[in-house]
């Protein structure tokens, strides 16, 4: 019996010390929320084995160092080239694709404006899911103006998730307008 009991201490010791305990870590990153990259994690931190399914894919493109605070915003500029997604998706459809070409073909008139997207959810789906989603519909757009040859110091993204709705409502018609990345015209401070 005092085996049996030493094995079931053993085990639970095991078992807690495997699991260990983890104090929440702040997710924003620099570009929006999602994991922390390896370099936000302090040296000091003990390295977790990373043969988990949930992998970090690089960045496609590197975000801007750009201090983007200094700059004057227009939210009205870019107000007919919101660019809106359908449910659960992070891909521009084809009649949307011109709205970010008229943005490019103006950031390319105007060399000292950038550009912030703001990319944005309906309410349906957890805070963490709708920040994570929003975050991917900006940098959609951010690929597509650096696509049409906008340099990526210009650019700079943020997620609002269902933070910032257009319109507010329960229905297929609110929801519509809030899937959307919305252009933020960021003009030099005289």
């Amino acid at each position: 019996m005092k085996s049996k009991v030493c094995l079931l201490i053993m085990g639970l010791s095991v078992a807690l010390a495997a699991t260990g305990c983890k104090s929440p870590q702040n997710t924003r990153t620099m570009y929006g929320y999602g994991a922390p990259k390896a370099q936000d994690v302090p040296p000091t931190a003990p390295m977790e084995p990373t043969n988990t399914v949930n992998t970090i894919e690089p960045e496609p493109t590197p975000i801007s160092t750009t201090d983007f605070s200094k700059k004057i915003r227009d939210e009205s500029a870019f107000a007919d080239q919101t660019i809106y997604f359908s449910f659960d998706s992070a891909t521009i459809k084809g009649s949307e694709k011109t709205k970010a070409a008229i943005v490019a073909a103006f950031l390319r008139s105007n060399e000292k404006d950038a550009v912030l997207i703001e990319g944005n959810c309906d309410e349906r789906g957890t805070e963490e899911y709708n920040r994570a989603l929003g975050e991917r519909r900006a940098l959609a757009a951010r690929e597509a103006l650096l696509a049409a040859g906008i340099t990526p110091d210009r650019v700079d993204i943020i997620s609002y998730g269902e933070d910032k709705p257009a319109e507010i409502g329960h229905n297929e018609a609110a929801w519509k307008k809030n899937r959307r990345a919305v252009f933020v015209l960021l003009k030099p401070a005289q």
